[in-house]
């Protein structure tokens, strides 16, 4: 379970295929102290740390991660939001993120206003995912509100320091984004449909 409170920015180091699975070599100022076994939450997938050497982990995204995410298409030298499970006596800054990422998005448009950003995304409907106006949504593992909500796309605004310290200062037009939905939301969307 995370936050979607951004923790570190790491650097995707590696990128080794392994059959149907992908393994992702990371250094960041985090993965010294992280453990064999441990999740992390990477662009806001839950991955299991499985070594850690020289500074850096390395994670494993099997076939299904690779095609529910934006994982597969990541290369050497991208940046990746990291974020460490939340502790059960910590404080939920963001909102409750499991780090299973329902679907990916695309980035539509990225405008620059004064002393923000706002970035607007187009997901597929068909998936019968749902945003609502000020609701909760994870992009990339970064805990948002939205904004401009709709029946295929959204909204939202970045502060200074979200895009400081998160990927969304890489994010260009026509990038693809993973995205998890509220978990309260999806409950709710699922048992409407089942009446």
């Amino acid at each position: 379970m995370f936050t979607g409170i951004i923790e570190d920015l790491g650097h995707l180091i590696g990128v080794r295929a392994d059959k149907g699975n992908i393994h992702f070599t990371v250094k960041s100022e985090i993965s010294q102290e992280l453990k064999i076994d441990q999740s992390v939450s990477h662009n806001g997938v839950c991955l299991t740390v499985v070594a850690i050497e020289n500074g850096a982990h390395t994670v494993t995204a099997v076939d299904e991660t690779l095609k529910k995410s934006n994982l597969g298409s990541l290369k050497p030298g991208d940046i990746i939001n990291l974020e460490r499970c939340m502790q059960m006596n910590g404080r939920l800054d963001g909102h409750i993120v499991q780090g299973h990422v329902d679907q990916t998005a695309i980035c539509d448009e990225v405008r620059a206003l004064e002393g923000s950003w706002e970035y607007t995304f187009s997901y597929d409907a068909a998936l019968r995912n749902v945003t609502v106006e000020k609701g909760s949504i994870c992009v990339n593992g970064i805990s948002l509100t939205v904004i401009n909500s709709r029946a295929n796309s959204f909204s939202v605004a970045i502060i200074p320091y979200t895009f400081e310290h998160t990927n969304m200062q890489n994010l260009r037009q026509g990038d693809s984004v993973n995205l998890e939905f509220d978990i309260i939301g999806k409950y709710v969307a699922r048992l409407m449909n089942q009446a």
